[in-house]
């Protein structure tokens, strides 16, 4: 690939602050779901949706009017010095409120709507279009191995490691060394250093800006009009973009809202299996990111994706009808596989099809559409019926059905999203 050390550092400041996050992202749920407040947790995950949802075309505009260098590094320090400020008070006060430990997860939250639009737009300007779909692959593996390695983490530092002995994977270990569970405000101090670090390493970056973001209207409203226009314009892309992403919002809706709940409830496991579930999850992800490519190679974009969308309805409803953690795993990393596949196949779409400069505000508005849908299926799966015995299984089903639905789309539009 051209411009390597560039590339390099974008990849490894995208994985030192994903390795963290992915962390923090893992623990708060957990917390809830250990402290049997996960109705708390559930409804304060719908509100931030919410704001995301307002928040995220915004995110767009900024992404495609400033420099992708400076957004990056302002993003990354406003939220290193927010998670920061709360881990210190929890060291402080040796305790922090409901309201803190949510707020650090709607921080990261509303960061991925900066952070990944802007990483994606980083990457393709400062790539050749030969390269795109090895840039979007590498960004895969970096990021999921970091994930990896967060769910390895997140497993021993939520849970701890006592007289040698510790849970991975489900399973009962022998360690030769001992760990004391994590406070959670010491998992957000660490999550909150490697913003920082991530801040360095891409001021490294030499960079020369896209002369056309200078262009862009100041108002912010012209600006989301640009976005929507084109993709009008475009419809093709407009259906390939939202039912494209079905599979990544089911995902972060049973990673954050239904996944807890399934382990404590209707697996009667621990929290070691909730992180390992992530952990391979991550291990699906990682093989994705390398060898999507060749598995598909003779297949083109749309195709695959229907296939990996498919597939991944099929694992839904045998969530639905099993009641094990070896199930529960496989499946894990099927999913992985599936919606890591479809976001390498889908970037690369995007990548030969729509310009730079209008980058940041169409993946703005597909992350809109996709939070709105995330939010109703969280305030769905809020519902006291959901929390009752094990009818968390029905959210498996629901879930299923629904990407079946998206599938379908994509088939019967197939011929106009192939031209």
């Amino acid at each position: 690939m051209k411009n390597n050390k560039s590339l390099f550092l974008l990849f490894t400041a995208n994985g030192i602050s994903g390795f963290a996050q992915g962390i923090s992202m893992l623990a708060v749920p957990w917390y809830f779901a250990r402290t049997l407040q996960s109705d708390y947790f559930n409804i304060s995950y719908g509100l931030l949706t919410v704001v995301v949802l307002v928040f995220g075309l915004y995110a767009g505009t900024l992404v495609d009017r400033f420099s992708r260098k400076k957004n990056f590094m302002v993003n990354s320090l406003v939220c290193g010095l927010l998670i920061g400020g709360i881990s210190l008070g929890g060291y402080l006060n040796h305790e922090l409120s409901n309201f803190l430990i949510v707020a650090v997860f709607g921080i990261t939250m509303l960061n991925y709507n900066i952070h990944y639009p802007t990483l994606y737009a980083f990457g393709q300007e400062i790539s050749h279009p030969d390269d795109y779909g090895k840039v979007n692959m590498n960004i895969e593996i970096v990021g999921q191995s970091s994930s990896i390695f967060s769910g390895a983490f997140a497993a021993i530092l939520l849970e701890g490691i006592h007289s040698g002995k510790g849970k991975l994977f489900g399973f009962e270990m022998n360690f030769p060394f001992e760990i004391n569970r994590w406070e959670i405000w010491e998992i957000f101090m660490m999550d909150a250093v490697t913003y920082f670090i991530a801040v360095a390493l891409i001021w490294m970056i030499k960079y020369q800006e896209n002369p056309k973001l200078k262009h862009q209207s100041n108002s912010i409203i012209q600006r989301v009009k640009v976005g929507f226009s084109y993709l009008k314009k475009h419809p093709e892309f407009m259906i390939f973009g939202l039912f494209s992403y079905s599979v990544f919002a089911m995902l972060l809706v049973e990673i954050h809202a239904v996944l807890p709940g399934y382990v404590e409830h209707h697996l009667n496991e621990g929290g070691s299996v909730f992180a390992a579930a992530d952990l391979i999850y991550a291990v699906g992800a990682l093989s994705a990111g390398l060898f999507v490519n060749k598995v598909f190679h003779s297949t083109n974009v749309v195709k695959a994706v229907i296939i990996l969308t498919l597939i991944t309805t099929g694992i839904f409803f045998w969530a639905f009808a099993s009641n094990s953690v070896l199930v529960i795993y496989t499946i894990s990393i099927i999913l992985g596989f599936c919606n890591a596949g479809i976001r390498v196949l889908r970037l690369t779409y995007f990548f030969k099809h729509i310009p730079n400069e209008l980058m940041g505000r169409v993946n703005s508005i597909f992350n809109m559409v996709n939070v709105l849908i995330r939010s109703l299926f969280i305030f769905l799966f809020s519902l006291p019926f959901f929390s009752l015995g094990d009818h968390v299984i029905w959210a498996y089903f629901i879930m299923a059905t629904f990407l079946l639905l998206s599938g379908i789309v994509l088939i019967l539009n197939y011929k106009k999203l192939n031209t």
